[in-house]
């Protein structure tokens, strides 16, 4: 039996070069001239046994990932997105750090990897039967963001989606410009290779520059007497928060709105010409500052999800959403681009493509990336959930940044592994159990988000906030085994999941074949 599959699984024939593609077929040209086989005028749908199998087995691997991570944030503020939560105990507490060291921020970064593989797989295939891409793939792109948007106002806040379609976008522009004459010869997996890179590595440079330069400039006298200092300020601050929301409801009862004329500016204030006393008050105001404004954040957070009305839940997402599309630009840019750049070259190196001819990049990157990154996800998570580095500033910058490091360096791993596992027989029958789950990943992600939120909202289950860390594992479990034999089940009467065929049928604003017809 044979199957129709999403364009962005589909693979190039094993005969085709492994060659870098010419960036795309030239939309301006007649379509006699852009067809190298007269018989495939379109991305005509190929055999399941065509797809690149390895990117589904990631997907539904990556999907596993992604649920760990996303169903805290159903149960807390995404506005403590990142933070550690140190109030955890027991089983709570190993799941929290299990899901900090091994899954958070790694499973979005394969994903994006996945990403780029996936346009390098429907690139090339364009190129193949030499059809016109750069529309097909922007209305594909402004789907994908539509459906985003539609996912974060009504769902969840936490959406990716739509940073992808930008990311996406950008990748496009990126082939364009090296579809221009003067960059034409730049047009290689290995320019994806090398600018990916180095726009992965930028921020870790600079990291190190202010490293050196600030331990170089700060003795152990100095940075004895900042910590000291910064004790005394979240002292400081913590007592003037508390004594605020004393007095908050007083004062708003009043009617007053009182303002001290006399204080100075804080972008005026010049802190080095500070006495030590004044200057701890006024690092302490602009932190309790903060505080109160998270703390603002928080609490509006909470009682949009634990009121009843779907309505109001789903206003206050809406407005929230500004707030994502603002950061989108700087995400899509600084993050997903190096990726899929990065994921790009995988499939257009012919990594992907013949895994088999490639071990030994996939072996060391299943070793390299799977110990060190471990070691440096659990260092940055020890040093950060120390209660002594919630003073110490320096250290919270470290262990930022190693765990930003190792965040990349694991995913790495994981791709790494994947990879070189499914070149064992013994592995490779036990990991294509994944296969479903990922060639429905859109479908999968969004049902995550529906179940959750009936699970947790206010709305509907209600349990907002009470169910802990470790007991979210087990819905986990729950909802990853039902979608396995729920995805099985749909793949086996039709040739997509529902959402993807949607998005298909949208991308070639035509209704496709749904159900699976015979060979």
């Amino acid at each position: 039996m044979q199957t129709h599959i999403e364009p962005s699984d589909r693979a190039v024939d094993p005969a085709e070069p492994t060659s870098p593609p010419s960036v795309f077929a030239d939309e301006t040209q007649p379509s006699s001239a852009r067809h190298t086989n007269p018989d495939a005028a379109e991305l005509s749908p190929v055999a399941v046994s065509q797809r690149l199998d390895a990117m589904d087995v990631l997907r539904g691997f990556a999907l596993i990932g992604i649920l760990l991570m996303n169903i805290e944030w159903f149960n807390r503020p995404i506005v403590g997105l990142g933070l550690f939560d140190l109030t955890l105990s027991g089983a709570d507490h190993a799941v929290g750090w299990f899901v900090k060291v091994f899954v958070e921020g790694k499973f979005y970064k394969l994903f994006s990897l996945l990403f780029g593989m996936g346009f390098a797989v429907m690139l090339l295939r364009a190129e193949q039967v030499g059809r016109p891409f750069k529309a097909w793939f922007s209305r594909r792109m402004a789907v994908l963001f539509g459906v985003g948007m539609l996912h974060l106002v009504l769902l969840w806040g936490g959406d990716i989606l739509h940073d992808y379609a930008v990311g996406g976008m950008l990748l496009l522009g990126w082939i364009l410009l090296l579809r221009t004459e003067k960059l034409r010869r730049f047009a290689t997996p290995a320019t994806f290779l090398r600018v990916g890179l180095t726009m992965t590595a930028l921020p870790f440079v600079v990291a190190m520059v202010f490293g050196i330069g600030y331990n170089m400039t700060h003795d152990t006298r100095v940075l004895a007497q900042e910590w000291e200092e910064q004790q005394k300020v979240d002292v400081l601050a913590k007592s003037m928060l508390a004594d605020a929301k004393k007095t908050v409801t007083t004062t708003s009862n009043a009617g007053n709105d009182e303002s001290d004329d006399n204080e100075v500016d804080d972008d005026e204030v010049d802190e080095d010409a500070l006495s030590p006393e004044q200057r701890i008050a006024h690092r302490a105001k602009k932190r309790q500052q903060k505080l109160a404004e998270r703390d603002a954040e928080t609490e509006k957070e909470q009682l949009a999800y634990r009121q009843p009305s779907y309505w109001q839940a789903t206003v206050f997402r809406a407005e929230d959403s500004l707030a994502h599309l603002a950061k989108t630009p700087f995400f899509a840019v600084l993050v997903l681009l190096p990726l899929f750049m990065l994921g790009y070259w995988f499939v257009a190196s012919g990594a992907m493509r013949q895994p088999e001819h490639h071990r030994v990049l996939f072996r060391s990157m299943a070793w390299i990336g799977m110990l060190l990154g471990v070691a440096l996800n659990i260092a940055a998570v020890a040093i950060d959930a120390h209660p002594s580095t919630q003073n110490a500033r320096p250290l919270r910058i470290v262990a930022g940044a190693l765990f930003g490091l190792g965040q990349y360096v694991l995913a790495a791993g994981y791709l790494g592994l994947i990879v070189s596992m499914l070149q064992s027989d013994r592995w490779r029958s036990r990991l294509t159990v994944l296969t479903p789950l990922g060639r429905m990943a859109l479908t999968n992600y969004l049902t995550h988000s529906v179940i959750l939120a009936l699970l947790f909202h206010g709305y509907a289950g209600g349990q907002y906030g009470e169910i802990s860390r470790a007991p979210q594992a087990v819905i986990v479990i729950a909802i990853l085994v039902l979608q396995f034999y729920l995805s099985r089940w749909w793949l086996s009467r039709f040739q997509f999941g529902p959402v993807e065929w949607l998005w298909r049928s949208l991308t070639y604003l035509k209704r496709q074949p749904m159900r699976i017809v015979a060979a």
